[in-house]
């Protein structure tokens, strides 16, 4: 007879892998469930950065989840090394901010949430071709390698005795007395106890479609696509993040070189388009030149769980008893995701939380 694990995650990206190790951490069995591969959606094509773009312009509730992974990044991420041998590539490389028009809110925000910065100076500009306007130097940024940092989290689930189960869609549920009883898959029939859908952009829809009669404390998650490219340039090509404007530069380990962003409402279509193509590459060789000797080697898109101000919800479902969801973190999903996980785990297991949680949940306003 297959025993009941005691949380059955659906959403196999990096929010559902962090929080089947927060939990596992925490004594309990855990499934993760993946209708594709784990993490090769949003937690692949994103860059990576570990902070909000501009986070003085977003909500306090990203910036208080922000802060707490900040903390729990350094340990996290020895922990995946020592553990797996395989390195998320987590590097504290600093992030230069070229433009900042609204300098003092800038300053006050670092300040107030101690983190270091400084103007950043002509040296910093050196490689760059654009024109700073109250440029800042944040040396304690950090970003970390999205399909390293899943595949990393995968084997160390794997290594836990995790069960992890992809190619597995969620069809429908068996409810009774308000609690999930039963999930159907493609696969089959698998017995539940708690269950938390992390489906990211998909999460909205699946809410839905298994449960059409509940509006009121529905997640509100849309898909918003993102387009990327990769430039395969050499070592030291460029030493830190540079968010020039709207988009940026993400220089890896390696010296590959990733430049985006892309923000479009186009449902859950993820092609690339010329277009796109061209700004980037435009926007990339202006930027950082020496980029022109570096060939384009790559180019994608992929969906950021949207939501109302990119304020993710996790929550335990007032209605649906053994129902919880952690989904909906935007463009942030690596940047919030550790703090994520402890969050939802502290709310199902009934533990003190490390950040308050009601900027998170479903009945908030939208």
């Amino acid at each position: 007879m297959t025993k009941t694990p005691d949380i059955t995650i659906i959403g196999g990206g990096v929010i559902g892998l962090l929080t089947a190790r927060e939990f596992f951490h925490a004594g309990a069995a855990v499934t993760v469930i993946d209708k594709n591969l784990f993490g090769q959606e949003a937690s692949w094509a994103g860059g990576g950065i570990l902070l909000p773009l501009y986070p003085w312009r977003q909500a306090d509730a990203i910036t208080r989840l922000t802060l707490q992974s900040m903390t729990l990044y350094p340990v996290l991420a020895a922990q995946l090394i020592a553990e797996t041998h395989l390195d998320p590539e987590w590097i504290p490389c600093g992030l230069l901010i070229t433009k900042n028009p609204d300098i003092t809110l800038a300053q006050n925000w670092c300040k107030t949430n101690h983190i270091e910065f400084q103007c950043a100076g002509g040296d910093f500009f050196n490689n760059l071709d654009t024109i700073p306007d109250n440029p800042l130097w944040l040396p304690g940024i950090a970003q970390a390698r999205n399909p390293r940092l899943v595949k990393s989290l995968k084997q160390d689930l794997i290594n836990k005795g995790v069960t992890l189960i992809e190619h597995c869609e969620l069809t429908d549920i068996t409810l009774a007395q308000n609690r999930i009883t039963s999930i159907r898959t493609t696969i089959g029939q698998l017995p539940v106890n708690q269950v938390i859908i992390s489906a990211g952009a998909w999460t909205g829809q699946l809410f839905q479609r298994l449960f059409p009669g509940i509006t009121a404390n529905a997640p509100k998650i849309a898909p918003v696509k993102g387009q990327m490219l990769l430039f395969d340039a050499g070592p030291e090509t460029l030493r830190t993040i540079v968010l020039d404007g709207e988009r940026y530069l993400i220089p890896r380990r390696d010296g590959k070189i990733l430049a985006g962003s892309t923000v479009e409402m186009d449902a859950f279509n993820k092609t690339t388009t010329a277009e796109a193509r061209a700004q980037l590459t435009e926007f990339a060789l202006k930027l950082l030149p020496a980029l022109k000797k570096a060939p384009l080697i790559h180019h994608w898109a992929g969906l950021r769980p949207g939501t109302e101000n990119g304020i993710p919800y996790i929550d335990k479902h007032p209605e649906i008893l053994n129902l919880s969801i952690n989904a909906g973190h935007f463009r942030n999903g690596l940047v919030m995701g550790p703090a994520s996980a402890q969050l939802m785990a502290d709310l199902i297991l009934n533990r003190p939380t490390a950040i308050a949680p009601e900027p998170y949940k479903l009945s908030r306003p939208s």
